[in-house]
């Protein structure tokens, strides 16, 4: 499952996140890396921006960043 496919307020772990080197090294100095816990906020309609906390942090990101990071849901 994706980031973007996750419900607001569920809660998971980072196992994968795809794309180019310049994108992992983007997420990843976000905190968005593997082995990280998430926790999805909102979601705005069509295309607003995806909230996650990770850590003690809020972070805003496009649909197309959540799309390239999946997550294992927590049970």
């Amino acid at each position: 499952m994706t980031l973007e496919e996750m419900d607001a307020g569920q809660r998971g772990t980072i196992v994968e996140v795809e794309g180019g080197q310049g994108v992992v090294r983007r997420l990843s100095s976000m905190g968005l890396r593997a082995g990280k816990a998430v926790t999805k906020v909102s979601a705005m309609l069509m295309w607003g921006p995806v909230t996650v906390r990770v850590d003690n942090s809020q972070i805003a990101l496009g649909h197309g960043m959540a799309k390239k990071i999946h997550v294992k849901l927590e049970k």
